[in-house]
């Protein structure tokens, strides 16, 4: 409730109040379960008196144990209690670790009752004064097993706790059984307190790989502090303290790593001759064999589809070049078809032309105006176009005697004039020749001068490198300057020039020169090899005085060249087979000729290599 404002006090609203919300909660603690007890057995009584009860029922079931009496209790030495068997004093030999502390005190309760030396005297034994009785090894069980700490170090090196390990040929023909026990008495030793079973043989991968990772990482609370020969507390300093511990530290750690090495091997055996490691291990292998096995068969399937496509890629090219191949086939046909008519045509109008004008004499009055007019009219073919000489025989076919000599006339005109144009133009085009070969020369008659070996070198490399080859005149220049005696080096306008003179001269001069270039060549090859290689001849061979010096027809050429082809390097009796398929011709003539083939290849090869260096410098 909010109080009244007084006189002169303003209200004011800080925040608007919240709506209550209800809340559930359930209660817990000792006091909900006394409640729940009371509940459930139908009485009011108080917490303090279930917990009253409680107790009292867990004190009637610690009285229920029984207790065995160990039968060497009266012969142990007090002295050497260390080495005494502290359950069997306090009769819990067959409790041992699992013995809780209520039925220990309660043993040492039972034992006190019993064996005190002052119920023993009252009931008339003789009893030796001091710590010698018996009754100390009662006392030494007791503070052992009471004190927690002390109680473990004891358990660790429980004399009766069994460490052997299976052998193999035990454990091969019950498996299960014998390492099953092993790993449940191992199992106390664990910090963690859920160790996963051994299981059978029908258990899952992840359950056996959950156990064996859980014993090869596995972690021990065993300590030997139980065995330590010297105790700390005996020392004299603090020197002698610290030496002692350090002997401890050292023998515990030992200890452990032995017990670790046991544990280790434990597992190690059972890991080797479980049989279900062999199974895992089998499925795990045929798994990776069949997928092995899959990737293998889907790469094979994947080659074959990218084979198939390829096979289908090559077959399209192949079938797309044969349709070119066969389209440019018909071209060339259709081209050699209107060549063949134009060439038709070509005749029957120059046939046409000299008909007409030999009908007509010539259109001339004489017999020597006749016979240069003949000469004109074949000039008249050799030079005009089929166009020009449709025309020419319309007007000669159309006009009267007079119209078509003035015709035939103004066309002969009309062709000197143009050949006239020509000589004038090569006249010109060889003195500018002639004056760039002197100014570069120096004007020297010395660099002119083409002597007879040059002159058939010069018709060789001509005839060795034909028109359309790629720099035709510094190839047959370097060919010269390469294979030339002679000391001056030649350019490619010198050879240009030589070789127009050469074709102005007289066809006997060339019959002349061919033939001295022919007996330079025989003498030179007169020299003989001793044998001839199967596959190419590359030593010399014998030359006979009577030998065909027939030259080679370019039907012959071809039937060398099919030859060869036809019978490779690795054919056995290969130039007797080569000199079989060239009617006319001996094996020695078909080895001859290809090395002479063999020599010109070579030559116009460096030849052009070298011309292909200088351009590119």
């Amino acid at each position: 409730m909010l109080k009244e404002a007084l006189d002169g006090q303003v209200t004011v609203v800080y925040n608007a109040i919240a709506v209550s919300i209800q809340i559930q909660v359930e209660p817990v603690g000792r006091w909900f379960e006394a409640f729940l007890k009371r509940r459930n057995r139908n009485v009011s009584a108080s917490f303090q008196e279930l917990e009253e009860e409680e107790e009292e029922s867990e004190e009637s079931e610690d009285e229920e144990f029984q207790l065995e009496e160990y039968p060497l209790l009266k012969t142990l030495d007090p002295k050497d209690w260390k080495n005494q068997d502290h359950y069997a004093v306090l009769g819990l030999a067959h409790m041992r670790w699992k013995a809780t502390q209520k039925q220990i005190k309660a043993a040492h309760k039972a034992m006190v009752l019993k064996h005190h030396p002052d119920k023993r005297k009252a009931a008339g034994e003789q009893i030796i004064e001091g710590d010698n009785d018996y009754f100390t090894c009662i006392t030494k069980a007791i503070e052992t097993l009471s004190d927690p700490v002390r109680r473990r170090a004891f358990d660790s090196v429980d004399p009766t706790f069994e460490n052997t390990v299976p052998s193999k040929t035990e454990a091969k023909e019950n498996f299960f059984p014998s390492f099953t026990a092993v790993f449940d008495r191992n199992a106390r030793w664990s910090i963690k307190k859920h160790v996963p079973k051994l299981g059978g043989s029908d258990a899952t991968f992840e359950e056996v790989d959950n156990f064996y990772s859980f014993w090869y990482n596995f972690d021990s609370w065993r300590e030997f502090s139980y065995l330590d020969e010297e105790e700390k507390e005996k020392a004299e300093c603090r020197d002698e303290r610290r030496w002692i511990e350090k002997q401890n530290r050292a023998s515990r750690a030992q200890r452990k790593k032995e017990e670790m090495n046991r544990i280790r091997g434990l597992v190690d055996t059972a890991y080797s001759l479980d049989p279900r490691i062999k199974r895992f291990k089998d499925e795990e292998k045929a798994r990776k064999e069949s997928e092995k096995k899959a990737k293998v068969e889907a790469k094979k399937r994947e080659q074959e589809e990218k084979d198939k496509a390829r096979q289908a890629e090559l077959d399209a090219a192949r079938l797309a070049k044969e349709k070119e191949e066969e389209e440019a086939k018909q071209a060339a046909l259709l081209v050699k078809k209107e060549k063949d008519v134009q060439k038709k045509a070509i005749k029957k109008e120059r046939q046409k032309l000299r008909t007409t004008c030999k009908n007509c004499n010539y259109f001339a009055s004489n017999e020597m105006d006749s016979v240069k007019m003949l000469e004109e009219v074949e000039k008249l073919c050799d030079r005009l176009e089929l166009v020009s000489l449709q025309a020419l025989n319309e007007v000669l076919g159309a006009g009267n005697k007079d119209e078509s000599k003035a015709a035939l006339e103004k066309q002969v005109q009309e062709v000197n004039t143009r050949i006239q144009r020509e000589r004038d133009a090569e006249v010109q085009a060889q003195q500018a020749a002639r004056a760039a070969e002197q100014a570069s020369a120096g004007g020297g008659a010395e660099s002119r001068s083409w002597n007879q070996e040059d002159l058939q070198l010069l018709i060789k490399a001509v005839n060795l490198f034909p028109a359309g080859t790629n720099a035709r005149w510094e190839v047959i220049a370097n060919y010269m300057n390469l294979h030339s005696s002679s000391s001056h080096k030649r350019t490619a306008k010198d050879v240009i020039n030589k070789a127009k003179n050469l074709q102005k001269l007289d066809p006997h001069q060339k019959e002349e020169i061919n033939k001295k270039a022919f007996e330079k060549f025989k003498k030179e090859h007169t020299c003989a090899a001793t044998e001839v290689d199967n596959a190419v001849p590359s030593e010399r061979f014998d030359t006979p005085a009577d030998s065909s010096a027939t030259p080679w027809t370019t039907e012959e050429q071809k039937l060398l060249e099919q030859a060869l082809k036809t019978f490779p390097v690795s054919t056995a009796e290969r130039w007797e087979k080569i000199a079989g398929a060239v009617p006319g011709r001996n094996k020695k003539d078909c080895m001859r000729r290809y090395k002479e083939l063999v020599e010109m290849v070579k030559a116009k090869k460096a030849a052009q290599e070298q011309t292909a260096g200088k351009t590119k410098k």
